[in-house]
């Protein structure tokens, strides 16, 4: 789609993760961002002239006038508008601009909250799940600000619109067969439209228009994280898998972001009994110290836990760095961890899961540095080409 407008066809929506990558294209991608599941009515208007059209024929159901709200209601198989039926059967409706070219232009407020782009109704069950359809940029306009302090450095916020963009056309139709392509969680990417928009977040994604990581010739999956404590991961040690472009990197400061959580050793014993290891009362917990970029039993390169050896009065289990990260809700597998008087005490460093960029390590890089993005952008991604895709 270029800036001002064609939608992509549903060809190119399907094949987007493999188009060819050698020449600047002159459309702008759009995207489908699942808002909410299990509607039976929402109020919608448009700032601007619009139509109600089914989503596949784009048969117009209804004309509406600028900035005036309608209720659309779902019910015994049926979409209403302020109570008049619409004959769309069951089949998915949009309320989007006349004029298609004005897609990045138009804003669709949403029981009140507003979003660029337009909005579609996609009948599950007894009621809907209302999908925004949007343009990638005006999406990230949204997502950038979510995701990273907008009045940091401006290189590093640029760096975070480019992997932001690149990570959500990388993971398109990642919820495909939810109808929508995104949600608008950290599952897939913070979002909150309209209202999220901030300047400096707005500079940066238009100052880095179209523009992604690739590897060989393909979009990455460009992941980032919080803060990786110091030194970032390889995937193999988080996933199992080796990605070339996601390798373990030393930081400018090493043990950042600490945190700390301490659980009685009886509790802990229970944790670990729900979770099918019933080692009894806690006698023992191993694990080879914290050394950042040196791998020693149960850690990983960086330092993270890869398993802890817990021994009771029944026995002693293995437990992976990363389930007692979800089992106890601790902020990163960068930890110590030590038992004492009968307390377990856990110190810890950095946020998240250590893949990729680190918003708080891209800061540090900008401001201490003065890495520009595209050099934040290679320390993180290793190998990776910086493609003007649109």
């Amino acid at each position: 789609m270029n800036k001002c407008g064609k939608i992509l066809g549903a060809v190119f929506a399907a094949a987007l993760l493999f188009w060819p990558l050698a020449a600047e294209a002159a459309w702008q991608p759009d995207l489908l961002i699942g808002l909410q599941k299990g509607q039976t009515a929402v109020k919608v208007s448009v700032d601007k002239a619009f139509v109600i059209r089914t989503v596949k024929a784009h048969k117009v159901l209804y004309k509406g006038s600028a900035d005036k709200p309608l209720t659309i209601a779902y019910r015994d198989g049926s979409f209403a508008v302020d109570g008049k039926k619409l004959k769309a059967g069951q089949e998915a409706i949009e309320c989007i601009v006349a004029d298609e070219r004005q897609l990045a232009q138009q804003v669709t407020r949403i029981n009140g909250r507003a979003y660029r782009g337009a909005v579609q109704l996609q009948p599950k069950g007894a009621g809907f799940t209302v999908v925004n359809h949007v343009t990638v940029e005006e999406y990230l306009r949204g997502v950038v600000p979510e995701e990273m302090p907008p009045e940091w450095n401006t290189e590093a916020v640029k760096a975070q619109a480019v992997a932001a963009r690149t990570f959500a056309l990388s993971s398109r139709k990642r919820h495909a067969s939810e109808g929508y392509d995104l949600c608008a969680t950290t599952h897939c990417q913070q979002y909150s439209g309209l209202a999220a928009e901030k300047a400096g977040a707005d500079r940066a994604v238009k100052a880095t228009a179209g523009e992604v990581l690739t590897y060989r010739g393909k979009l990455i999956d460009a992941l980032f994280h919080t803060d990786s404590g110091g030194m970032t991961e390889n995937s193999e040690d988080v996933w199992g898998s080796r990605i070339p472009y996601l390798r373990a990197a030393k930081e400018v400061h090493t043990k950042t972001y600490p945190w700390e959580k301490n659980i009685t050793a009886a509790n802990l014993a229970s944790v670990l009994a729900s979770h099918g290891k019933n080692v009894g009362e806690l006698k023992k917990v191993e694990l080879a110290d914290l050394q950042p970029g040196k791998r020693v039993k149960g850690r990983t390169a960086s330092g993270r836990v890869q398993q802890v050896r817990f021994t009771g009065k029944n026995g002693t289990a293995l437990v992976s760095g990363n389930d007692l990260r979800s089992w106890l809700g601790l902020k990163s597998t960068m930890f110590d961890i030590s038992l004492r008087a009968g307390v377990v005490f856990i110190r810890g460093y950095g946020w998240g899961h250590g893949l990729g960029l680190s918003q708080w390590g891209a800061k540090a890089y900008a401001e201490e540095k003065g890495y520009k993005y595209t050099e934040i952008l290679s320390n993180y991604y290793a190998g990776t080409t910086l493609k003007k895709l649109y």
